[in-house]
């Protein structure tokens, strides 16, 4: 939690009138030159992301502005913001949020200040975030050449060595050929894993445990990657075997300060996409914390990062650390931040976007307290009875889980929602907060018992998480190691969840 004159403030100091805000920078603010208020911010994105953060631009007193495309024009996030328009005219469902000429020339033509990219789309693109600058609208997140660096995964691991950060071993730079893989594999041994050079989110991203299977996976990896991307290039690394998915989330504003709000696990995954997240990490090491933790701001600082962003790292069995990459936006899992810390992410952002510095928002490393745990289950239109493969139609019934300590981040979760085949299968993000691990497994598990839905396949999901849920609640309250829990609920994943019920046999008793 963060603590401000040894009380807790709900808000951090972060929903202050923008008219106390205005008064501190003409009279007291060391840089009040440098602070621009930002009175009308655009979202270049859509669903639950851009309803987010309309809701905390509306808190602040900023106007917002929505864009859609065609296929959305009766998503939710229209209605959310106090202005909204259609961007790629005749582009298909994605390709239209990915139109950069048209998103700029809206936020022209509307008197935009800021735009907030979300995740996913545009949010990690520097041609983007250039746009923006060139035609004087601020873009609510780290500079251009900072996206450029850490959307580079090739430039972004160097970044690290120099900075002094593990990295797990891996290739220089992108591969051009097989003929270089199969030297790497030669060098370093099985299992290695290709990834996408220009992109994440676990597109472009292929293990490879033997020899004979180097080929077929080179060749998908770089297939998807340039789907995905637009570009094929591949690094390969050694593949770390059953490792902990350990992040950082970071802050930084303009005058070289730079803060850490502790870790997410997001160890929990099916096919490289987080399903589950959880903070703080459970069972982690206070030193190795420490050392995650100072590793991201250290790297943080050589690069001059600023706003919002996330560090992840692999640890392995033997409790080492391995840097990943930054993701230089806001994540999908950022709430489980906010309910531990009480720290509103985006109000930060578009604090230190206006020019505010950390410590005048009340945000220094000493503030930063850890209070009880958070869970976040993202709920999708998904059919773990298929192969998670996504449903779409018309949503006939709709009632969520609520109650004290649950928390629910949605767009399209309402009765008579259409669920789109053109976007993200997410549904609904439920976070549930307590003040240990079992306490918020307890409240998530009964919220997600609670959810009726009928009309898409979600159901089933929703049973999948829950079924997760009580092996980690059961296994965390008996003598098992965390790392032996996490591991029997990945094997709870996929078609196996509801196969696997021997297992808690005697330790949920």
């Amino acid at each position: 939690m963060l603590l401000i004159g040894g009380s807790r403030s709900a808000l951090g100091l972060l929903a202050v009138r923008r008219a106390c805000c205005l008064s501190r920078a003409t009279h007291s603010s060391p840089h009040a030159l440098e602070y621009k208020p930002i009175k009308k911010v655009m979202v270049a994105n859509r669903g639950e992301i851009a309803i987010r953060v309309f809701r905390a631009c509306t808190e602040l007193g900023i106007r917002t502005v929505a864009v859609y495309s065609e296929q959305d024009t009766g998503q939710m996030h229209r209605q959310k913001a106090d202005e909204a328009y259609l961007i790629g005219k005749g582009l298909p469902p994605v390709a239209a949020y990915l139109d950069i000429p048209d998103i700029i020339k809206v936020a022209k033509e509307n008197d935009v200040d800021a735009i907030h990219p979300g995740y996913g789309f545009l949010s990690e693109r520097s041609d983007f975030a250039q746009a923006c600058a060139d035609v004087g609208v601020r873009f609510i997140g780290p500079s251009p050449e900072v996206v450029r660096q850490m959307g580079d995964k090739v430039e972004a691991r160097a970044l690290a060595i120099r900075a002094g950060v593990p990295v797990v071993p891996g290739t220089d730079g992108p591969i051009t050929c097989l003929s270089e893989a199969q030297e790497f594999s030669k060098t370093y041994g099985f299992p290695i894993i290709f990834k996408a050079a220009y992109g994440g989110g676990g597109r472009g991203m292929r293990v490879v445990k033997e020899y004979e299977e180097l080929e077929e996976n080179y060749q998908r990896a770089h297939s998807e990657a340039l789907a995905a991307f637009g570009n094929g290039a591949l690094f390969v690394e050694k593949f770390i075997e059953r490792p902990r998915h350990i992040e950082v989330q970071i802050l930084g504003d303009k005058y070289g300060n730079v803060i850490h709000l502790y870790e997410r696990d997001c160890s929990i995954q099916r096919r490289h996409q987080k399903v589950v997240e959880i903070a703080p990490a459970v069972q982690l090491d206070p030193h190795l914390r420490d050392r995650l933790t100072a590793d991201s701001v250290n790297l943080a600082r050589q690069v001059g990062y600023e706003n919002a962003g996330t560090v992840e790292f692999l640890v392995d069995k033997h409790g080492r650390h391995y840097f990943i990459e930054v993701n230089s936006r806001l994540q999908v899992e950022h709430t489980v931040t906010e309910q531990i810390t009480d720290v509103d992410l985006v109000h930060a952002q578009l604090r230190v976007c206006e020019g505010r510095s950390l410590p005048e928002l009340g945000l220094k490393q000493d503030n930063i307290r850890i209070n009880g745990f958070a869970i976040q289950c993202r709920v999708t239109t998904e059919d773990p009875a298929r192969g998670f493969q996504p449903d779409t139609g018309r949503l006939e019934v709709f009632r969520s889980g609520e109650g004290m300590g649950i928390r629910l981040d949605s767009a399209s979760a309402f009765q008579g929602a259409v669920i789109s085949p053109h976007y993200d299968s997410l549904l609904v993000k439920v976070i549930a907060s307590g003040k240990d691990l079992p306490a918020a497994a307890a409240k998530m598990h009964r919220a997600l018992a609670e959810f009726r839905v009928r009309g898409v396949k979600v159901r089933s999901t929703a049973g999948y998480f829950t079924l997760l849920l009580f092996k980690l609640h059961f296994r965390w309250r008996s003598s098992m190691s965390y790392e032996n829990c996490l591991h029997v609920s990945l094997l709870c994943n996929g078609q196996r969840c509801f196969q696997c019920h021997s297992h808690s046999k005697g330790k949920a008793a």
